[in-house]
């Protein structure tokens, strides 16, 4: 199969799928439940066990960066831009027609919106606020962690910055979803969004949420074949937390 402007990508079994998304699933339960809880060590405070899991969780989110330009680098024997961006749907939104870019990054706007919809229906089940940035974040022991706290802001920045555009996105709708349609056919988007979902072994209580939520980012970057509407989509959420998260630090 060839991308938009012409470089070969590989399809994917599904074996291959599961593969990459243990890959990316099994460090992320490990970070979360098993290195966390050991790190921050017994009796932790919420403060200290939360801080110790967004640094687990980024780490966990740049292996899935360095996971995805390693996979890039073997199928395409290449990591040069070019190669890259067309091998990761890194490209202008495109139709049918021949369209590019222009008037196709509107769909981003009822995406973003859906996505914003989504947070207010009660799906998601309640998790430890050690392990649930929005209950951290809104808890007293969160806003004096976070006070003035420029470090933990800036790491904080760069947790969503992986989460959103360099990890979780780069590696669902940028790798896997263009190399799932030979397995999966016409539902390839629909199987990527539940293994998105799936894939959230490190906050279970928001698996279903996810799944929902993988179909607002999935459908767009297949329709018209760019993960960046996925990207854009998903990073709404980010800016949110992030525009929050600097009221408490400046407060």
């Amino acid at each position: 199969m060839k991308s938009a402007i012409g470089t070969e990508v590989r399809q994917y079994s599904r074996a291959a799928v599961l593969a990459v998304w243990l890959a990316a699933a099994a460090p992320m339960g490990v970070l979360a439940w098993i290195v966390t809880p050991a790190v921050a060590g017994p009796g932790a405070t919420d403060r200290r066990s939360a801080v110790t899991l967004i640094v687990a969780l980024t780490v966990g989110l740049i292996w899935q960066c360095v996971l995805v330009v390693a996979l890039v680098a073997r199928e395409q024997r290449s990591l040069r831009w070019p190669v890259l961006r067309d091998a990761l749907w890194l490209t202008p939104p495109s139709n049918s027609t021949g369209r590019r870019g222009g008037r196709l990054w509107l769909w981003t706007v009822p995406f973003v919106v859906g996505f914003a919809a989504l947070q207010f229906v009660p799906l998601e089940l309640s998790g430890p606020s050690t392990h649930d940035f929005g209950k951290f974040l809104s808890s007293a022991e969160g806003h004096d962690a976070l006070r003035g706290n420029w470090g933990l802001y800036v790491l904080i920045l760069v947790l969503f910055l992986f989460n959103t555009v360099l990890g979780e996105e780069l590696l669902f709708r940028g790798l896997l979803l263009p190399r799932m349609r030979g397995a999966f056919g016409r539902a390839d988007w629909i199987v990527n969004s539940v293994i998105f979902g799936l894939y959230h072994v490190h906050q279970p209580w928001s698996i279903l949420v996810s799944v929902l939520a993988g179909l607002l980012f999935a459908y767009p970057s297949r329709r018209f074949r760019s993960a960046w509407l996925g990207i854009t989509v998903h990073s709404a959420q980010s800016v949110v937390f992030a525009v929050i998260a600097l009221t408490i630090v400046v407060s």
